[in-house]
């Protein structure tokens, strides 16, 4: 007589994750217009972008008329601002109540029971599940004991699951779930899932690496049939994640290792129509899917900063609008450089509700201003130079110990490493060739000059000596 494994229960208000593939959480690449594309291409779930639980503590949550969104916005806590400021909301986490109904998990980043459950009793009756994270190893994450740090204190990570389970999971009915990397042994792995698939979860997804690893390494898979073997012995959901590329590799992976879902990361970010088959048609060309992700962000009023972001990931960097995009300010820019004339007007509309200023300077533009200047002085010095060469002091009358004889030289560029002093020259785009000092060094961008030392590192810079400064 064969015995039937129990399945954890699905909430009424939960969603089973087995025979799922599912979008990743990413912190710049979860956020609503993103969720949506992948939604609209074939995601059968999406995870937002791991939003900490104090952030989420005060906020208050209100329809937006305007996106028909759900906001979750609260006063800036920045003290130092002028009062003026302060009174702006900021917005924390936006939900198309609609379109993502039933297929949002909130993902959170805590590492306290209590602010855990607090957190999530405020986005509870808006989402699908509530995910906990216990494997972003970024320092933002792990330094206040959330993310993977919290894959080394095992009984906390337990006891925030246990909380929310019984203190959000039971009263709300809804799912909880965690996902997890893998740790230093298969052994250790081993205990870290039974004991999290005690907890009364619904679901665990496993990144198939450990904390010190990053996207570019390759994702160890050899541990998948036992963890899978334990959720499923558990009754809970097992899905997959790392170096998963599209939807077809997913489901063939789902049989390969008989885990119940697998979740797609980097590949979505650089096409949201991965979640396609090739029964339906497979990856579109970018254009496609940027002209639907600049609708979509239009659409909700994404933070134009975000939306900039994602076009650089999903454009091809060697594309010929690809630096207009990356340059453009706002979002009627843009629509014009893509060629989107049917957007533009409603880009204006945003882009005024947005507060975005597109004469406003920015700090690359005032970088290459300076630059020019710097070019445009160098030239006036020397002419300068030129006539009143017999009324100057020297360098060594004014201090500054000369160096070694150096020929003068047209430099068109210059890098300087401040560990070891060395410095790269390139004349005309020919082979960069290295100088060595024991102290730094000053060049004329652009112009022939002698290269000397000066007294101190902070002394002098290469743009204060550009711009005129010193002579």
């Amino acid at each position: 007589m064969t015995s039937t494994l129990q399945r954890v229960p699905i909430p009424k208000n939960g969603v089973d994750y087995r025979g799922k593939v599912v979008l990743a959480p990413m912190v710049r690449s979860g956020e609503l217009p993103s969720r949506l594309l992948a939604l609209r291409y074939g995601a059968d779930l999406v995870w937002g972008p791991e939003t900490v639980d104090k952030s989420m503590i005060g906020t208050t949550r209100k329809i937006n008329p305007i996106t028909s969104t759900i906001d979750f916005t609260r006063l800036s806590s920045n003290s130092s601002r002028p009062q003026s400021e302060t009174k702006k909301e900021s917005l924390i986490y936006r939900i198309h109540p609609t379109r993502e109904y039933g297929r949002l998990i909130f993902q959170i980043g805590t590492a306290s029971p209590e602010t855990a459950v607090e957190a999530a009793k405020l986005v509870v009756g808006d989402v699908a599940g509530i995910d906990v994270n216990a494997g972003c190893p970024k320092s933002f994450s792990t330094s206040g004991g959330m993310g993977a740090a919290l894959l080394q204190t095992p009984d906390r990570l337990a006891s925030i699951l246990s909380a929310l389970v019984k203190e959000v999971g039971e009263v709300y009915e809804i799912g909880i779930s965690v996902k997890i990397r893998l740790l230093e042994t298969a052994e250790k792995t081993e205990a870290l899932v039974r004991t999290l698939c005690r907890t009364g979860i619904t679901g665990l997804t496993i990144h198939c690496r450990t904390t010190p690893m990053r996207p570019r390494e390759r994702a160890i898979r050899d541990q998948l049939h036992m963890i899978a073997n334990i959720c499923r012995e558990e009754g809970v959901a097992c899905l997959m994640n790392g170096d998963v590329m599209n939807k077809d590799e997913a489901l063939q992976l789902v049989k390969e290792y008989c885990v119940d879902g697998a979740m797609i990361a980097t590949a979505a970010e650089a096409n949201s129509s991965c979640f396609r088959t090739q029964q339906e048609g497979g990856l579109l060309p970018w254009r496609e899917v940027v002209t639907q992700y600049v609708k979509t962000a239009l659409e909700v009023e994404n933070k134009w900063g975000n939306t900039k972001f994602l076009l650089s990931q999903l454009m091809p960097g060697k594309a010929e609008v690809y630096r207009r995009v990356v340059g453009c300010m706002g979002y009627r820019q843009v629509c014009e450089v893509l060629d989107l004339p049917e957007l533009v007007e409603l880009a204006k509309d945003v882009d005024e509700r947005l507060g975005i200023n597109e004469q406003k300077e920015t700090k690359a533009m005032r970088k290459a201003k300076n630059n020019k200047s710097a070019q445009a002085a160098g030239g006036n010095l020397r002419q300068q130079r030129a006539k009143d060469h017999g009324a100057r002091t020297t360098f060594s009358e004014r201090g500054v110990i000369s160096g070694l004889a150096t020929p003068a030289m047209a430099v068109d560029h210059v890098f300087i490493t401040q560990e070891t002093r060395w410095l790269e020259i390139s004349r005309g785009g020919s082979t960069p060739s290295l100088m060595h000092a024991s102290g730094p060094k000053v060049l004329l961008i652009g112009q022939p000059v002698d290269i000397h030392r000066v007294p101190t590192p902070k002394a002098i810079g290469i743009e204060s000596l550009a711009t005129g400064e010193f002579e």
